[in-house]
């Protein structure tokens, strides 16, 4: 085979405009992200959840602007694996691959199953598995057809989403003007009767979990047409919409709300549907129901773009030796890594599958995969300061050290507040990613030994 028929084996095509990274981005995360918990937030910070998600906006920020510098100097596909390898050394890079991964196979699976409970309650008749195996047959045939399709579709969906939240917007604020607030006008960012550092402290660590999902961006850092500082701009933008998004929505439906967070605080049940019991009683019941299909339907396609951020890690690693060789070919077709995105899909189809079959499905999901993201951030901006500040020489203070520390420890603090049975799951992939890197490493040693002998 010739050089340039081995390069074409494993190019991905440059096919994805700015536009397109910031659509899989805001996709990934979803514009409608603070409906499912804003309950839970107001409970927690006694009715500020818009400061909340400012707090939490600037919290990320620092991820970001990490994510923005190595996608700058370090253009791959493997986003955290190649960043820490250029940063901290290949076994680094395999580890910090190796924790994203936890990360980019189970949020699909998470995405897929909360389609099929949302749809299963629209549709009683139709079990939550059969829908949630319906949605990814449709998500991943768009995927495995080429990125352009994928991103084609999926800009769609999420025009539909922000038209959704545009007009929860336009007669939320009617309403006000000719009602008034339930609750005072700077409630959102005060809270209702005073607040506490530590309420909205505790707030702001749920509500960063909303964001994870922008820095699939940087997966496809090889299939942009532009220079390698857009896929940077397009973190930063999509970052920048979203925390807006969020601040606008989460503002509206708090002045709105007519049941006090206290009351919510008392009565659990109540806070998962609160922004739609919002919705209901104080803007309009057919809004709340089209909302509530909106965020049936969006995971679905999140999980679309979960399950691409994830085929372009496994080729980006396995091009790099730390998977099997066969995952880094590409389709002459579509042009996408289809080997990489069917396996991400199979592993994702089958947890999510497993996990609509059972009662705490959703619960197991969510406790874990939290920490695989937040595990690779950490990592993430050791890379920034191993690159720039070890390796370059770089005298830059602000963005290659003092940026980098503050991120590290808003993941790490994260971390430290997840529950016990995460933290454990979290270990234990680590531990099995320490042990496929040692078993490969010798493996790599046995063989060099015998071409040399």
């Amino acid at each position: 085979m010739e050089k340039h028929d081995v390069q074409e084996q494993f190019a991905l095509r440059r096919t994805l405009s700015a536009r397109d990274l910031v659509v899989y981005g805001l996709l990934f995360i979803g514009p409608l992200a603070p409906v499912g918990v804003f309950g839970v937030l107001d409970a927690k910070s006694g009715g500020a959840v818009a400061l909340v998600y400012v707090i939490a906006t600037v919290a990320m920020a620092f991820t970001a602007v990490s994510y923005a510098q190595m996608s700058r100097v370090v253009p791959e596909a493997g986003s955290v694996f190649a960043y820490a390898s250029a940063g901290l050394g290949r076994g680094a890079g395999f580890l910090a691959g190796w924790l994203v991964m936890l990360d980019y196979l189970l949020i699909p699976s998470v995405a897929y199953l909360f389609s099929g409970i949302a749809l299963h309650a629209l549709f009683p008749a139709v079990p939550a598995w059969a829908f949630t195996a319906l949605a990814f047959v449709v998500t991943t045939a768009l995927n495995v057809s080429g990125v352009r399709l994928a991103a084609r579709v999926g800009l769609v969906v999420l025009l539909a989403e922000i038209v959704v939240l545009a007009v929860f917007v336009v007669m939320a604020v009617a309403v006000l003007i000719a009602t008034g607030p339930a609750r005072p006008w700077l409630s959102p960012f005060t809270g209702v009767g005073g607040i506490t550092t530590a309420a909205v402290i505790g707030a702001v660590s749920v509500a960063v979990l909303s964001f994870l999902g922008f820095d699939a961006i940087a997966s496809f850092a090889e299939e942009t047409t532009g220079d390698s500082r857009q896929v940077g701009r397009a973190v930063l933008l999509c970052l920048g919409a979203a925390g807006a998004l969020f601040v606008l929505q989460t503002y509206l439906a708090g002045v709105l709300d007519p049941v006090p967070p206290a009351d919510l605080a008392a009565h659990p049940a109540a806070q998962g549907t609160a922004f739609y019991d919002v919705t209901n009683a104080s803007v309009s019941p057919w809004l709340a129901t089209l909302m509530k299909i909106a965020k049936a339907v969006g995971p679905a396609f999140a999980a679309m773009a979960a399950v691409a951020a994830a085929g372009r890690l496994l080729y980006g690693m396995a091009r790099g030796g730390g998977l099997p060789r066969p995952l880094s070919s590409v389709d002459p077709r579509s042009g996408t890594p289809r080997a990489a995105l069917l396996s991400a899909g199979v592993v994702t189809l089958v947890v999510s599958v497993w996990a609509a079959s059972r009662d705490d499905g959703l619960d197991v999901l969510v406790s874990v995969v939290d920490i695989g993201a937040l595990a690779a951030f950490t990592m993430l901006h050791a890379s920034v300061i191993g690159y720039f500040r070890i390796r370059k020489g770089s005298r830059d203070l602000l963005r290659h050290l003092l940026v980098p520390v503050a991120g590290a420890l808003v993941a790490i603090w994260i971390i430290v507040l997840a529950g016990s049975p995460a933290k454990l799951v979290g270990l234990l992939w680590l531990a099995a990613g320490v042990i496929v890197l040692a078993v490969r490493r010798r493996g790599g040693a046995g063989r060099a030994r015998s071409t040399g002998s």
